[in-house]
């Protein structure tokens, strides 16, 4: 069910208490803004905690799929996953809360959780018809396989719920395809080629999902070049407020979370608009930074202070990754360029 499977991620707890026959979980939150909120959660450890939970018999004791026209009306949860799963729905608009966001989910949505991420909506009494998909799988299923490794490269497990894939109607009918056909072969009698089949399927659709979300970025072109623009202007005022003195150098996740993004999802949209990593562009900006300052006179070990590095070997180290010469080589070229004279340090003081 969609509004029962979305990853928001629940920190800040003081104490868990487990009641095992309901297996459920109750949290009690510590921060100010939960104070006194009690909430109760499905403990997803197997695939059939889940299907049961809506009312499907399972097939198979590692992977489950689940039809919502089948069994719908379903109930909401709000569930701490151990499994991996894939959700989408056809029709149903729902409007979800994401921390202090609020977020319509039309159909064709596709929105994928991994073990550890409890996300959802709590069970409220009410039910909702869904006419959607869910393919839930344990990690057990993919031991000695060559996923149990790569599943790991599929950066969009850990998306937030408003980076969700929204499919294109080919897209979403090859899922639907894909979902009968992996239905149709746990159905059958298990032998010594079923798992590998099964995690075959499994592959092919995160396959698909990487080429789906590929084609969302590049069609999204308008709204990656605003937030190449938002990080533009993060970095520039991150230094102009002197941050780096306090917290150090800019992170991926430090702009990602500014941004109101995961960092995996940051990263990928930063790597798909200008072909270069999150770190590499915050890296390049520092960089730049570091030669106006050289050029300006300003020593290198006075430029390194001032650009949040704790040692000046540290600055020198990324300047040479990111041009091919130490600061005191930019230095010397600057100077014979300009016929100048820079200041700069003691080579042999600062090995730079």
């Amino acid at each position: 069910m969609f509004v029962s499977i979305l990853p928001i991620l629940i920190k800040h707890f003081s104490f868990i208490r487990t009641e095992t026959r309901t297996e459920t979980i109750i949290f009690a939150f510590e921060n100010q803004s939960h104070a006194n909120f009690m909430c109760k959660i499905l403990k997803v450890r197997n695939v059939s905690d889940y299907s049961r939970y809506v009312g499907v018999a399972d097939q198979h004791p590692l992977i489950s799929i689940i039809d919502y026209t089948e069994v719908s009306p379903v109930p909401h949860s709000l569930n701490n996953y151990g499994v991996y799963g894939i959700f989408f729905h056809d029709e149903a608009d729902i409007a979800l809360e994401y921390g202090r966001g609020k977020y319509d989910y039309k159909k064709k949505t596709v929105i994928c959780v991994a073990p550890g991420q409890i996300g959802g909506k709590e069970d409220n009494g009410e039910q909702i018809n869904l006419t959607g998909w869910a393919l839930l799988f344990h990690p057990d299923l993919l031991h000695g396989t060559h996923l149990e490794k790569a599943i790991r490269e599929y950066s969009f497990f850990d998306y937030r719920v408003n980076e969700a894939l929204h499919m294109t109607d080919e897209e979403h009918s090859l899922f639907i395809s894909l979902m009968r056909q992996i239905r149709d072969e746990i159905k059958k009698k298990h032998d010594a080629f079923q798992d590998a089949i099964i995690v075959g399927y499994i592959g092919l659709m995160l396959n698909f999902c990487q080429r789906f979300y590929n084609r969302q970025f590049i069609t999204r072109k308008p709204e990656n070049s605003d937030t190449l623009m938002k990080f533009d202007s993060l970095l520039r005022d991150y230094f102009e407020k002197n941050r780096q003195l306090s917290l150090g150098l800019p992170t991926v996740q430090y702009c990602a979370d500014k941004l109101c993004m995961s960092s995996n999802y940051f990263g990928d949209l930063i790597k798909k608009t200008t072909g270069d990593t999150a770190r590499n562009y915050i890296h390049q900006y520092i960089i730049q930074q570091a030669k106006n300052k050289l050029t300006a006179g300003t020593g290198i070990a006075q430029v390194a202070y001032r650009l949040g590095f704790e040692y000046s070997q540290h600055l020198s180290r990324m300047f040479k990754k990111q041009t091919g010469m130490t600061p005191s080589e930019y230095c010397a070229s600057i100077q014979r360029h300009k016929g100048t004279k820079l200041l700069c340090p003691d080579k042999k003081q600062y090995n730079i």
